[in-house]
């Protein structure tokens, strides 16, 4: 509720001369619920012409800049390096060609079967989406990006921290220190 009473606040009292900065707009509903209304809002803003900043994982809202002409898309650069996500703090034109949730979640340490799980609903979507959740590309415009598993070869950062670990160095109290610090990262 206080997420949906700000965006009220922002709609309500936003001009050409505001500036706005939108932080995923709609999030604790459901899917079309929330993207609903994150597009409703997108085009109410761009229409006042408020300069704004809207962060959004609704890959769906990229497609904004064919209706509305001030609109453009641009996003975070990201990359991989030695099987992790290195996020580069670079802003670049265009919208994200992919989503790095999953990757961010097994970051956090989120547990092993959660991101396996996780990884097999989304196949699951990618491969079973409705026709209506994606809106089409016109003729000669890029089509709408889609997430993809990059990260199935990350090894979870338990495991990796665990196999920098030189045993041999170690105290039996140190490696049965180590082992239960490690177990409630799991």
């Amino acid at each position: 509720m206080v997420e949906m009473s700000e965006t009220a606040n922002i709609l309500h009292n936003a001009t050409d001369k505001s500036l706005v900065l939108m932080d995923e707009v709609g999030r604790g509903t459901s899917t079309f619920d929330g993207l609903s209304l994150a597009w409703a809002a997108a085009e109410c803003l761009a229409q006042l012409r408020a300069y704004t900043l809207f962060a959004t994982h609704y890959f769906e809202l990229t497609v904004l800049p064919e209706s509305e002409p001030l609109v453009s898309n641009v996003h975070l650069n990201a990359t991989e390096h030695n099987e992790r996500i290195v996020f580069l703090h670079r802003v670049l034109p265009g919208p994200a060609s992919q989503s790095y949730g999953l990757a961010v979640a097994q970051l956090a340490g989120v547990p092993g079967k959660v991101i396996s799980r996780a990884k097999e609903h989304l196949q699951r979507l990618e491969t079973t989406s409705l026709p209506h959740e994606q809106p089409r590309a016109k003729p000669g415009k890029p089509a709408v990006p889609q997430q993809s598993d990059m990260f199935a070869s990350l090894p979870h950062p338990v495991l990796d921290e665990l196999s920098k670990v030189k045993v041999d160095d170690m105290t039996p109290r140190q490696a049965l220190d180590l082992l239960y610090t490690l177990q409630t990262r799991l």
